[in-house]
């Protein structure tokens, strides 16, 4: 018997794709959010330039741009992060099954 996740997740042999023909473990958002990571880094390392001292513009920019860049890059992650880990655990229970045959 074919478990559900094992159905999703089946893979041809030697092709990384999911059976629907898309890549695995793709997040398509994830141009999107990159394309505005870069946008957002431009605008705050401007605003850091204008800054009337160093410490205050490498503080505006990594409370202003680092941080927020990060957390929109970890978020648009997480769906990817979330198949890997339903593929790793489909990949364990069936060599536990194979190893109980």
């Amino acid at each position: 018997m074919i478990c559900h996740a094992h159905r999703r997740f089946r893979l041809a042999l030697g092709a990384r794709q999911s059976p629907h023909g898309r890549a695995l473990f793709y997040n398509a958002a994830m141009p999107f959010a990159l394309i505005i990571v870069i946008g957002w880094l431009y605008v705050t390392i401007l605003i850091a330039a204008n800054e009337p001292s160093l410490v205050a513009g490498i503080i505006s920019f990594l409370f202003y741009g680092a941080l927020p860049c990060g957390l929109i890059i970890y978020f648009s992650g997480a769906k990817v992060r979330r198949q890997r880990r339903q593929y790793r655990e489909m990949m364990a229970e069936k060599a536990r099954h194979d190893g109980n045959s």
